[in-house]
């Protein structure tokens, strides 16, 4: 979670949580939803922000990965939280000033943007924090 307060961000908490390989597709969904309402309820959020879909050279993981996002924005809906979309191109150009830029660039600019915990920062949460901070400077203060 990226807060921005007095002109500066600062990290609240971030992580990364897998549901156990052994369980089914649908178990996985509802992990990732139960997960998700357990962490709003505790973080109160004021809002969450996603990707939006894209297209992938693997349909089945562009499948797979939409149904997992729908199980996060079903959680944020059942909570009462906004749900703010960001394309990829823009949450890159946002936050690396170029549309097409890399994994590994957004990743060093999230790094740098938050340099005095950048060791609290698993790599792969580092896009969805780049997804949060392009919120941070899209959308109006309060929301």
């Amino acid at each position: 979670m990226v807060c921005f307060e007095q002109g500066r961000l600062t990290l609240d908490g971030c992580g990364v949580w897998r549901p156990p390989a052994a369980l089914t597709f649908a178990e996985k969904l509802d992990f990732l939803f139960s997960g998700a309402l357990k962490i709003l309820e505790e973080c109160q959020p004021a809002a969450v922000s996603v990707e939006t879909v894209f297209t992938a050279r693997n349909v089945s993981s562009a499948i797979k990965l939409s149904h997992a996002r729908g199980a996060l924005l079903a959680a944020a809906a059942r909570s009462g939280v906004p749900v703010f979309e960001y394309e990829p191109r823009l949450v890159k150009k946002a936050l690396v000033g170029y549309g097409n830029a890399e994994k590994p660039q957004v990743r060093s600019m999230v790094l740098s943007l938050l340099a005095r915990q950048r060791a609290r920062v698993p790599l792969d949460a580092a896009d969805a924090l780049a997804v949060a901070i392009c919120h941070v400077h899209a959308c109006p203060r309060g929301q």
